[in-house]
């Protein structure tokens, strides 16, 4: 293989690791639930929405690899940054420009979807800043998702209904659970159980949010997502090795399920479509790690 085509793949590679591509199915996942529970609308402005979701969420893995290169440095140095593959100035540039563009996409949906997206990228531009300084950073980590359901279901034409905001609510609460299990995968000692408690937040609003012939597609969801779950968290505490990493991964696919719940109500076409993401996820993070 000639050099040149070497390196631009390895260049390739370097851009996909920093932003955490494996991750993006759930992103329009997320997309994709948001704006079902509003009504859904114009194809296209679904599109944009995913369009602009997509650099938001590359750009703030960008920056978070940035902000965190003096601990990667000494913690991690199989990342970007300390392993030399790209600069870190190079790193910062393409963090903000990545989150410009999917700003200042979201902006042309309209002025409402305009102030969650300024939220939406108020938070991801805190949690870098901040997730390694505070313990209560999976709040902020939960609420980037949050602010782009919201976002979602903005562009819709219903808009943010009751069901939007109380899916998006569920969506954080497994956000937390997800992220105070991947906290802890740098420390000793016991490890906490109460952050799975958390990952049943969407179970438990689909069983309440869905009656009559609804209820039983809801209660099938509810147990595929209950049996994942519990196949990731073996990894963590089904034996004596820890791989919290390998839990964490799967959670983090596990996001296309819980979207898929959101909207029960959803024929087998776009069911399959949230199936198929789920499955990209798990695809793309043999490829590329997903934290």
């Amino acid at each position: 293989m000639p050099f040149a085509l070497t390196a631009s793949l390895r260049e390739l590679r370097t851009l996909l690791v920093l932003g955490r591509v494996s991750n993006l199915p759930t992103v329009w996942s997320n997309c994709l639930a948001g704006w079902l529970l509003g009504g859904g609308g114009p194809l296209g402005r679904l599109a944009l929405l995913c369009f602009g979701a997509t650099f938001l969420y590359v750009g703030g893995m960008f920056l978070n690899d940035a902000f965190d290169a003096e601990f990667d440095k000494e913690h991690r140095k199989e990342r970007p940054i300390p392993s030399g593959a790209i600069s870190l100035g190079r790193v910062w540039f393409w963090g903000f420009a990545g989150l410009s563009i999917g700003g200042f996409s979201l902006t042309l949906l309209g002025n409402t979807t305009a102030i969650l997206a300024l939220l939406l990228a108020g938070s991801i531009l805190l949690y870098d800043a901040v997730h390694k300084l505070i313990t209560f950073s999976p709040l902020v980590m939960a609420a980037c998702r949050f602010f782009l359901y919201l976002a979602a279901g903005s562009t819709t034409i219903e808009g943010v209904t009751g069901l939007t905001l109380w899916s998006a609510f569920a969506l954080a609460a497994y956000i937390v659970g997800l992220s105070y299990l991947a906290r802890q995968e740098s420390l000793r000692g016991v490890l906490r159980y109460w952050p799975c408690g958390l990952l049943a937040a969407p179970i438990l609003l689909a069983m309440i949010a869905n009656a009559g012939p609804y209820r039983d597609r809801a209660f099938l969801l509810s147990v595929i997502l209950v049996l994942w779950i519990i196949k990731c968290l073996r990894h963590t505490f089904g034996g004596p090795a820890r791989h919290i990493g390998r839990t964490v991964s799967g959670l983090l696919a596990g996001i296309s399920l819980v979207d898929l719940l959101a909207i029960a109500d959803a024929t087998h076409q776009t069911a399959l479509i949230f199936l198929l993401l789920f499955v990209s996820a798990l695809l793309f993070q043999r490829f590329v790690p997903a934290t």
